[in-house]
């Protein structure tokens, strides 16, 4: 049921902007439940991971909703790379 696994890891940012992997639907759903806040995008992505969780909509679904939260919260380190030191964004909550 966890191991669902995303075909291409999701680096976020997280603290004090530390990148942090997520490789599964499992880790994602962690994340995002966790995520001090109540906006449509994470409403969007809690709902996404559970449904892939439960076998009704595929990883990748799941996977792209989450991206979408991640970007909008600008969390989200795109392509996996790095950001430059000293320009890593603090996560925005809410």
């Amino acid at each position: 049921m966890f191991a669902k696994l995303f075909e291409k890891p999701i680096h976020v940012l997280v603290g004090l902007g530390f990148p942090h992997q997520l490789n599964t639907v499992a880790d994602a759903y962690q994340f995002v439940i966790d995520w001090h806040g109540n906006s449509p995008e994470q409403k969007a992505a809690i709902c996404a991971c559970k449904a892939a969780l439960a076998g009704d909509i595929d990883a990748q679904t799941a996977r792209g909703v989450f991206v979408a939260f991640a970007r909008r919260k600008d969390i989200l380190i795109e392509d996996g790379g790095v950001p430059p030191r000293g320009n890593a964004a603090q996560p925005k909550h809410a």
